[in-house]
């Protein structure tokens, strides 16, 4: 440890003559952005980076800027000014990775008036409701809906605990207080009459007895979409707007949505982030220009 290094020779030290030189530049640009960027944490620096893939749309330059700011960081450890590196788990997506198109996404209050669509058939109301329900306030997937089991469900802590998979992450979510009455009304009045063709543990049933399936939810959905013309409406395109509403609405950190999404990467959760102030914008275009 060398309290003494500067940025410069450190960099010089341990990259090739052109990268050093390279990085200084993006370092230096950076911190005349942020000059508090000693003590920033993870949540300023994937904010950050936001604001640096809205501006450049090429995935190779975002990338050569992230591993400049991480090399600062390891500058600031190596040389004993921080404990840790706050962005070095920070990845960003391949270019051939489609980005979120955020602007045909659907507010809460969107969200939340597809409850209020009604079923001519109370028992299958109550279960679109239920199935609606996790949509819009857990966020879960066609996938996650079909493998949920009556036991996955505790009414007496509010809770429900969402099956890992190979894409996700087991998780135990509070369900809000309007699905309480609903679950219970489903699980224990409306479920047993649909058993009629035999006992069966999953939750979510279909008209005739059987285990509901992915079409069958999109199906489900699918009459709703005239609501809202303009933009595709569909489980997927829920689960995207809860995510981006958890974050850019609600103001959660992105270490707790990543949570509730049962994302496995960061990254994955990072794409959700809006960055549409002007102020910040002036500020990229002015010290990364193109």
């Amino acid at each position: 440890m060398d309290k003494n290094l500067t940025l410069e020779k450190y960099l010089y030290q341990h990259l090739a003559g052109q990268t050093a030189k390279n990085y200084l530049y993006t370092i230096n640009n950076f911190l005349k952005l942020h000059p508090k960027a000693k003590r920033y944490k993870y949540q300023d620096l994937v904010s950050y980076m936001a604001g640096v893939r809205e501006h450049y749309p090429n995935a190779q330059t975002c990338n050569r800027v992230l591993a400049a700011i991480k090399r600062y960081y390891d500058y600031l450890v190596y040389t004993g000014q921080r404990e840790e590196n706050p962005c070095m788990t920070i990845t960003l997506k391949k270019a051939n990775n489609q980005s979120i198109q955020l602007q045909d996404l659907f507010t809460n209050k969107e969200l939340e008036a597809l409850m209020h669509r009604e079923n001519r058939y109370r028992h299958l109301d109550l279960r679109n409701k239920v199935i609606i329900s996790l949509l819009i306030y857990q966020g879960l997937t066609s996938d996650e809906l079909i493998r949920l089991e009556v036991g996955n469900v505790d009414l007496d802590n509010g809770t429900i605990y969402i099956k890992g998979s190979s894409k996700l992450n087991r998780r135990t979510l509070e369900l809000k207080s309007n699905q309480i009455q609903l679950f219970y009304n489903y699980i224990n009045e409306t479920r047993p009459m649909m058993m009629w063709r035999g006992k069966i543990n999953k939750l979510l049933l279909n008209k005739l007895g059987n285990l509901i399936s992915v079409d069958g939810i999109n199906a489900m959905i699918e009459p709703l979409a005239v609501l809202y013309p303009d933009r595709p409406l569909n489980p997927r395109s829920i689960r995207m707007s809860v995510i981006s509403n958890w974050l850019n609405e609600k103001k959660m950190s992105l270490e707790d949505v990543q949570e509730l999404a049962g994302h496995k990467w960061p990254s994955t959760t990072e794409k959700y982030f809006r960055v549409d102030s002007l102020e910040q914008r002036q500020l990229i275009n002015k010290f990364f220009p193109l």
